[in-house]
């Protein structure tokens, strides 16, 4: 039985800001993404255990590298409120939400030693890696643009899920993950990348480079689309 559905929450864009203009120029990527099955399997949570299994080992890996894409961040500043930020970051990342992550994979039944040991998938190769690229070949705005669909796609993936009528949270074993992600402190933390890449823009001349930001965000869309379906795939 699902619990009652909440309204639906408003947008995180601002209309018009850089984010708003990234997600509408790239919307099948980014419908494809956070609409992807696998997001609906953990809704209704008819997601197979072993692919969540999988998911959470990779997304630990995939961890690692976001508090590095951090420290690039903070190189890559050259506002001392954007490196204290992007310190502030890698350091939630690395003393508090690995921490987190390995407490919740604990009760999935994984280890965290073992988790360190799994080789990293493709996808995750991928996506990593190219964050790490755009920030390193590219600016602080091309590195932030890479790292948005993850940061404020799960926030709107989790809002979505908990307005859907079709979400099914009593008895549902993923009810915890959706409810860790529409929590008001993740959404703030969204809002707060919503509003960062708006103002990198502002400053760091966005419109005159719209068509290879675009070109970012929508290959960021994608592999986070690859991302899902790396442990989607391991349903049959």
């Amino acid at each position: 039985m699902a619990d009652a559905t909440p309204a639906p929450l408003p947008d995180l864009a601002t209309p018009g800001g850089l984010f708003d203009r990234l997600r509408a120029a790239c919307r099948p990527s980014w419908e494809s993404y956070v609409r992807h099955p696998f997001v609906r399997g953990l809704g209704d949570g008819t997601l197979p255990e072993a692919s969540f299994r999988h998911y959470l080992v990779q997304d630990y890996l995939f961890l690692i590298h976001f508090a590095r894409a951090y420290a690039l961040a903070a190189y890559k500043a050259d506002r001392l409120e954007d490196m204290r930020a992007a310190s502030r970051s890698m350091a939630a990342i690395l003393d508090l939400e690995m921490g987190l992550h390995v407490r919740y994979c604990a009760g999935w039944g994984l280890d965290e030693a073992a988790m360190a040991a799994t080789p990293e998938a493709t996808a995750t190769l991928a996506y990593t890696r190219f964050v790490l690229e755009r920030g390193m070949s590219g600016d602080l705005l091309d590195l932030h643009v890479a790292l948005a669909p993850c940061i404020i796609g799960y926030a709107e993936i989790a809002a979505a899920l908990m307005a859907d009528p079709a979400t099914v949270l009593d008895g549902n074993p993923y009810a915890d993950w959706v409810r860790m992600y529409a929590d008001p402190e993740y959404r703030a933390v969204a809002a707060a990348s919503v509003a960062l890449l708006d103002r990198l823009g502002a400053e760091r001349g966005a419109e005159a480079r719209f068509a290879s930001l675009v070109r970012g965000f929508d290959a960021a869309c994608r592999l986070e689309a690859g991302f899902w379906e790396m442990g989607w795939s391991l349903r049959d």
